[in-house]
C-alpha cells in the first residue's frame, strides 16, 4: 500500500494535497478502445468550452497559473492546453497511464502528477524546503526544489517538487502498473477541488481499466 505523509513545513502551508493509489491489472485487460473514446469525447467537449480561448479569461484567475508566476515559471497545463488547441499538437500517445493524467490535466487546468509506487523507497513524505535541493529531474537533468515550494522525498532522496516535477528514479515507465497520481494544491485550492479532481481522474482509470484497485488519499 502507498503511504505519503507531510511533515509540519508542508502542514504550516495550509494547503490540501491529494493521491490515488491505482493498481491496474494485467495490460490485457485493459479496455483501450473505450478509453480511446472516452478520449475523444472529453477532448471535443475541451474543444467546445475554449472554442473562443483567450488566456487571461482561462488561466488569469487560475491558483496554480498565479502560483507560478510567483517563482517566473510558465505554468505546464497552460503550455500544454495552449500546445493542442492553438499549435495543433497532437495528443501525446504511447503509455495510457500518462494520457490518463495529461487528459485530466486538460479537462480540469489542475496539476498533478504520476509515481511508480514499486520505485519509491520507503515511506513518501512531503516538505517545503528552504533552499535549492538538487536531484535527477525525469529526463535524467539536473533539477531542483523551490523554496517554499511543496516537494517530496522517500528514503533514497528526492522524488518531486511541485514546480519542477518528478524525479528520474520514480517516475513511471511503460511496465508500470502500480501508480500513484498526485494532485498538488496552490493557495486557493479547497480539499472539496481535490477530492473532485480524485473522482475525476479515478473515473478515467475505470474507463482504461475496470479491473483497477483505487485507493483515495486526502491530506
Amino acid at each position: 500500500m502507498f503511504q505519503i505523509t507531510a511533515d509540519s513545513s508542508f502542514l504550516e502551508k495550509g494547503v490540501p494535497f491529494g493521491a490515488l493509489e491505482v493498481q491496474f491489472p494485467p495490460k490485457e485487460q485493459w479496455d483501450l478502445a473505450a478509453f480511446d473514446e472516452l478520449k475523444e469525447r472529453e477532448l471535443a467537449l475541451l474543444r467546445q468550452e475554449l472554442a473562443n480561448y483567450d488566456r487571461k479569461a482561462v488561466f488569469g484567475e487560475n491558483p496554480y497559473n498565479r502560483y507560478f508566476k510567483k517563482y517566473k515559471k510558465t505554468y505546464p497545463v497552460l503550455q500544454q492546453v495552449e500546445s493542442y488547441l492553438l499549435k495543433g499538437r497532437p495528443f501525446p500517445s504511447g503509455n495510457p497511464v500518462n494520457e490518463v493524467t495529461f487528459l485530466a490535466e486538460l479537462r480540469t487546468r489542475a496539476l498533478m502528477g504520476t509515481h511508480d509506487i514499486g520505485r519509491i523507497s520507503g515511506q513518501a513524505v512531503l516538505f517545503c524546503p528552504t533552499e535549492k535541493l538538487p536531484f535527477p529531474g525525469m529526463r535524467g537533468e539536473e533539477v531542483h526544489t523551490y523554496p517554499g515550494d511543496p516537494s517530496g522525498r522517500d528514503d533514497e532522496g528526492i522524488i518531486l517538487s511541485m514546480i519542477a516535477g518528478a524525479d528520474q528514479r520514480t517516475c513511471i515507465r511503460l511496465d508500470s502498473t502500480h501508480i500513484a497520481f498526485l494532485f498538488f494544491a496552490a493557495p486557493g485550492v479547497t480539499p472539496e477541488e481535490i477530492a473532485g479532481l480524485q473522482e475525476r481522474l479515478g473515473g478515467y482509470v475505470r474507463v482504461l481499466a475496470p479491473g483497477a484497485a483505487l485507493n483515495p488519499i486526502l491530506l
